[in-house]
């Protein structure tokens, strides 16, 4: 399906006159803030930008975009690294004025907007010491999150974001509104359950939710880099037998202008590890015993905090405009191959911000069935990502080399699949293939019956069958 490049002005103004909610064009004020978005290396400049106030607002624009051929993206957060939320000269759907949540205590559920970020959720559910498993940024758009699969501090607990996700509603390509859960329409939602924005626009989400908080134990440790061989080979004893309710995430960096940092380690090279328990103190305490009594921390911030407080936590290490490039990997284990090759990559590191974080997963995603949604990669414990971090007149290109040179040195320890929420504009369609792997063909084939003539294709695109 080609698209035009130029939007005709009486399509522009047919969405004036008919939408509940605004068009922002080019020369509109509120143009900018409309079209921000997390990662700053993305140059992309919609013709118009769409926020509806309905579900009938997103069909009038899915039919206007389809009727005209023209380019057509979804911005829920606006921060997925590849830029996808943006149209580049065509029309950008952001969701943002599509916020709500409505917590059903009873049932444990929530119904959640399209505009929504983890922090609204959160928040929201939080009142009620309910959480659904989500992502480990705040500012995250709950969308875009979900749709890719999505995980966080509560994925070993309760599975993928796509776990918990009881039903949608959608706009097709053809401008229908559906349902879709495991009794309706089970073929759409088995493929958005992984699958990213090929199949529609989901104007609502319902997520079971479970009982967590409001208070955890949580925080983070940091060490010297000097104690990397130890730390890493504490990292792997602890998760292996860590019990569900602890999640630990180790990163290896340039130690920041922090508050909580003596600044003379300010620019030195440090490991740390982020903790989340959802135990009881007790139960905290004892699990987290032999990772505290390790070695001389710079630093131990592990203490009983609301959930939505470490849920935000990582939110100043991700700021809004900087340029961003990842790699990512799931891997199955971490053997003594495994550690000494991320260690490695980290040797004379000079960038202030980029990283390599190792997150544990494994848990109770594997308890599902393999093809039990799109999102499969059931095998993986681990889920590695290389991070840099450049601003806007920094050493872009340096950085990438290395992000590139240290995905070459772990790549061989991969499961064979990858995050699809992590995956940059240069991606080729050989790492969707990668993340998908066996779910791919049917992928094709349900996005031949939903969207044949790919109308949603800003996105790690899946092409028809």
């Amino acid at each position: 399906m080609s698209m035009q490049t130029a939007i005709p002005e009486d399509v522009a103004g047919q969405l004036t006159d008919t939408l509940e909610g605004r068009v922002i064009r080019p020369e509109d004020e509120d143009y900018a803030a409309a079209t921000l978005i997390w990662n700053g290396m993305i140059d992309k400049r919609p013709a118009l930008v769409v926020q509806p106030v309905s579900t009938a607002d997103v069909v009038t624009t899915v039919n206007l975009a389809r009727d005209n051929r023209l380019e057509l993206s979804i911005k829920g957060g606006g921060h997925n690294i590849a830029g996808l939320a943006l149209s580049d000269g065509g029309i950008t759907l952001d969701m943002a004025l599509l916020r709500s949540v409505v917590v059903d205590v009873a049932n444990r559920t929530a119904a959640v907007g399209p505009g929504c970020t983890l922090a609204d959720v959160d928040r929201a559910t939080q009142e009620h010491g309910l959480a659904t498993s989500l992502g480990f940024v705040s500012e995250t758009g709950v969308a875009g999150l979900t749709l890719g699969g999505g995980f966080g501090y509560l994925t070993r607990q309760f599975g993928w974001t796509v776990d918990n996700l009881l039903e949608v509603e959608l706009v097709t390509a053809s401008g229908e509104v559906v349902r879709a859960s495991r009794e309706t329409n089970p073929d759409l939602f088995w493929a958005l359950r992984g699958g990213g924005g090929n199949f529609g626009v989901v104007t609502e989400f319902v997520f079971q939710l479970h009982e967590i908080g409001p208070e955890v134990t949580a925080g983070l440790i940091a060490w010297s880099a000097d104690e990397a061989e130890g730390v890493t080979e504490l990292y792997r004893r602890v998760t292996e037998r860590a019990p569900r309710q602890l999640t630990l995430a180790m990163l290896m960096r340039n130690a920041p202008p922090a508050p909580w940092l003596d600044p003379v380690y300010h620019g030195k090279p440090l490991v740390a590890i982020v903790v989340c328990h959802t135990g009881t103190p007790e139960q905290a305490d004892a699990d987290l015993a032999e990772l505290r009594a390790f070695g001389a921390p710079w630093a131990d911030l592990i203490q009983v905090k609301q959930y939505t407080a470490q849920q935000s936590m990582l939110d100043a290490t991700q700021p809004k405009g900087m340029q961003y490039y990842w790699k990512s990997e799931f891997f199955g284990g971490l053997d003594d191959e495994v550690l000494a090759d991320y260690r490695a990559q980290m040797v004379g590191m000079e960038a202030p911000a980029n990283q390599i974080v190792l997150f544990h997963i494994g848990g109770a995603l594997a308890e599902f069935a393999e093809d039990d949604g799109a999102v499969g990669n059931r095998d993986a414990e681990y889920a590695c990502v290389i991070a840099s971090l450049t601003p806007p007149d920094g050493p872009l290109a340096a950085n990438k080399e290395w992000v590139r040179s240290a995905w070459t040195a772990l790549k061989k320890h991969s499961t064979g699949g990858n995050y699809i929420n992590f995956q940059t504009a240069d991606e080729d369609e050989g790492r969707v293939a990668e993340s998908y792997r066996a779910s791919l063909a049917e992928l094709a084939r349900v996005k031949a019956k939903w969207d044949p003539d790919n109308l949603f294709r800003v996105n790690r695109n899946i092409k028809p069958a």
